[in-house]
């Protein structure tokens, strides 16, 4: 058998198709590296911000042009600037701040009443079967009937003032985070479980270790399903004998053909309902960074 010393000598030939190295004295230079940036590092252009924001600013530019060529009149809907003129005056004449702060303290309240109630009978039929025997039928049951046709027996058991309000909005929020609380326990994996038992957590340890963390982003969807049936349930809570608030502004401005003051009420529960969910959101980002998402391509 005989050898090529040439071969030998400068080491394996190359693969088939590439061509060697050049060799310059002892020293091999090797292949070039080229650095490779993440798709977010390299994804550059429009700010998405920017990208979300076209929609809404050519809504209001197709509704100012229609307004302003007299397609679109202002007994149906008034243009987008004379309802930035009326936003502005209520706001100076304090009227806008005054009813805001009303409406505030009822989904406040309502929120707290309800969501207390939602989440306790949740953890008890969740974590319960004789629980869940005994809450989870009637609660079923209960929640099907619609929480709107409830008004008229809220107004005689409660009367007209601030309580059927407030327990409208409650009854709403409790039935949403009763939903998804009881589901994310249920939806827990049953081998986390077996695998906190065999670590030696108690029943206490393994609901406070396991359950509620595996629980707690249907908590936070319920959450979020909450807030934004709280609004609406303000809105006919705030129909029933109002005297203040964003609901008795949009009572007054209807008498009054006012499309410009209701659109600026619409306005504002809009805003609201978006500043709450993300108070939520932002309050998943705080509580869930243990549990990786897609978030888009």
């Amino acid at each position: 058998m005989s050898l090529d010393l040439d071969q030998t000598a400068a080491g394996p030939a190359p693969p088939c198709g590439k061509e060697a190295a050049p060799v310059t004295g002892s020293t091999v230079q090797g292949p070039e590296w080229e650095r490779v940036l993440p798709v977010s590092a390299r994804r550059r252009g429009v700010p998405r911000w920017l990208r979300r924001a076209v929609g809404p600013l050519a809504l209001l530019a197709a509704w100012q042009l229609l307004s302003a060529t007299g397609a679109l009149h202002d007994d149906i809907l008034a243009s987008p600037g004379t309802i930035a003129h009326t936003a502005a005056g209520l706001v100076a004449d304090g009227t806008l701040p005054s009813a805001m702060a009303v409406s505030l303290q009822r989904v406040a309240v309502g929120l707290l009443l309800g969501g207390t109630v939602g989440i306790v009978l949740a953890l008890l039929s969740g974590l319960s079967r004789a629980g869940e025997d005994l809450i989870d039928a009637t609660v079923q049951m209960l929640r099907s009937i619609p929480w709107v046709g409830v008004i008229p027996l809220f107004i005689i058991w409660l009367g007209i003032g601030e309580a059927p309000k407030i327990a409208l909005i409650a009854l709403g929020v409790a039935f949403h985070l009763y939903l998804n609380v009881y589901a994310g326990i249920r939806s827990v994996d049953a081998q986390l479980v077996e695998a906190g038992s065999s670590l030696g957590l108690g029943r206490w340890g393994l609901v406070r270790h396991v359950v509620l963390p595996g629980a707690l982003p249907g908590a936070m969807t319920g959450l979020r399903y909450s807030l934004a049936t709280a609004w609406l349930a303000l809105v006919f809570g705030e129909q029933v004998n109002a005297d203040d608030g964003l609901g008795f502004l949009m009572n007054q401005a209807r008498e009054f053909f006012r499309t410009d003051v209701i659109v600026v009420c619409l306005v504002v529960y809009a805003l609201l309902g978006l500043f709450a969910d993300f108070l939520v959101r932002t309050l998943e980002r705080l509580l869930l960074q243990w549990r990786p998402t897609f978030t888009g391509k």
